[in-house]
């Protein structure tokens, strides 16, 4: 298997293990655990994960002063959408949660152009309108009855929390920050918010019977430890705008679980909507790669010629004949 081959591997596998959160979290709420007592042991078996990988891969723990803030309020930020993401499970089916979640991309794209001044394009816009139009036809079925309007609003703000995430990990503060250390302590200081939240009320609920703890480290290894590797060595091999396209595969892997494992259901108006968000974000991520993509295309079909008849040099003529 060549690079290009197995970066395209690794970011399929980066994106359905990140998918796989329905499929661990749900049976964990079926057995009475709460959204908070999940994360909470989800985020503590994923940290010392990442510290053995940190520490195998030569990586020093140390802060720079500087790099420290910054850090604590990208690991609220995760944990943040970590919690409503999650809590949000409760009030409507986890596909559909999921592929909500998907308009991160967007947000992003709005970010950077009204807070650090970049062009919002035609094409930006249209895929903007694409992904609304789709979440229009999620938000209500054939049968009338429509989304909760308290589930759809903690996935929004789960999306706008790891939105905000993704532009402040590219600030210059950390810019030299290892990604793997960066991501060892943006799930340290994120736990901290489940702590005080156990402190302040919340009860800490343990899953039973005993072995729903495996769903607890499934969670730390599969869409945590492996998904970031993968995603790491996705990026070295095909870059980040490939890898971020396989993305896609991370709303579709929930639906999957959700139909095949929970018996979830979905009409044909709502598998359009599914396709219209995950198209519209698609060619956000793609961006200028798309441009490329179709003068590729065209090259395929090159226009014909003839010659003159008295024997001047050829003439393009269309396939039409005009």
């Amino acid at each position: 298997m060549n690079a290009k081959a197995k970066g395209y591997v690794l970011g399929a596998v980066a994106a359905a293990t990140y998918g796989m959160n329905p499929l661990f979290a749900l049976p964990l709420y079926k057995a009475g655990m709460n959204p908070d007592s999940v994360l909470f042991f989800r985020y503590l078996f994923a940290i010392p994960i990442l510290g053995i990988m940190l520490r195998a891969r030569g990586r020093s723990f140390g802060l720079k002063r500087r790099e420290t803030f910054p850090l604590i309020v990208l690991g609220m930020l995760v944990a943040l959408s970590s919690l409503t993401l999650f809590q949000s499970y409760n009030y409507m089916d986890a596909g559909i949660a999921s592929t909500l979640l998907f308009v991160y991309p967007m947000m992003v794209a709005l970010i950077m152009t009204f807070v650090f001044r970049e062009k919002l394009t035609l094409h930006i816009l249209l895929c903007i309108g694409l992904a609304m139009t789709g979440i229009g036809l999620l938000y209500k079925s054939g049968d009338g009855a429509t989304l909760s309007p308290t589930g759809t609003a903690l996935v929004l703000v789960s999306a706008l929390s790891y939105a905000v995430y993704i532009v402040g990990i590219n600030r210059p503060a950390l810019k030299d920050t290892a990604t793997l250390k960066a991501t060892f302590y943006v799930l340290l200081f994120g736990l901290s918010l489940f702590l005080i939240r156990l402190g302040s009320g919340q009860n800490l609920t343990l899953p039973e019977p005993w072995y729903l703890w495996g769903n607890l480290l499934a969670l730390a290894v599969f869409p945590t430890a492996v998904s970031f590797l993968c995603t790491t060595a996705a990026i070295q091999y095909i870059g980040s705008t490939p890898t971020a396209v396989l993305g896609a595969l991370e709303p579709v892997t929930a639906v999957f679980f959700g139909i095949a494992v929970f018996g979830e259901t979905l009409t044909y108006r709502e598998v359009f909507g599914l396709l219209m968000i995950v198209l519209g974000v698609t060619l956000v991520i793609a961006g200028s790669n798309v441009t490329g993509y179709l003068v590729r295309f065209r090259k395929l079909f090159p226009r014909l010629s003839v010659k003159r008849k008295n024997g001047g040099p050829s003439e393009p003529v269309s396939r039409s004949g005009k």
